[in-house]
């Protein structure tokens, strides 16, 4: 990073509280996903959302190759969930709770929402890419949402 530290980068960015994702996939019938908190709402009209996968991700071409994707948004109590989708390697799905959602790809059980999607476009992010996905279904679980802030989780009391 010409001009900027590096730690301190991260270390700003890191005032800046986010929800924690699982993005998932079926890949010639094998379910495959990573943790992912860069994740927003693109476009109303039409529906769309953005996310960035870091190009070292092991995952992500497995489901840009699938062409459809899941996203799971994680529940408060689902941290466990979110730390074992973020290493790489292993059957992250061992013991998962999951079904196919409309475009085949997993919905985990008790996510908070999950938002599915055909790929759109993939975009240059120097180390992540912008990937954007065409919303073709949603929903809705209960409870409240799992939080990043300053390198912990947490969750949102109103």
């Amino acid at each position: 990073m010409s001009g900027l530290d590096q730690a301190r980068f991260r270390e700003v960015l890191g005032h800046f509280a986010t929800g924690i994702t699982i993005v998932t996939a079926l890949e010639e019938g094998v379910p495959v996903g990573f943790t992912c908190q860069s994740f927003a709402a693109l476009s109303l009209d039409p529906p769309m959302v953005i996310l960035a996968p870091a190009r070292s991700s092991t995952s992500w071409p497995r489901i840009a190759k699938a062409g459809a994707f899941c996203v799971n948004i994680l529940e408060e109590h689902q941290e466990a969930l979110c730390r074992s989708f973020a290493v790489s390697g292993g059957d992250k799905f061992e013991g998962v709770d999951w079904s196919p959602g409309l475009t085949g790809a997993p919905v985990i059980a008790g996510s908070l929402a999950v938002v599915e999607c055909r790929l759109g476009d993939i975009f240059d992010g120097g180390d992540h890419e912008l990937v954007t996905g065409h919303v073709v279904a949603t929903g809705v679980g209960e409870g409240g949402p799992l939080l990043f802030y300053r390198s912990g989780f947490g969750r949102f009391d109103p």
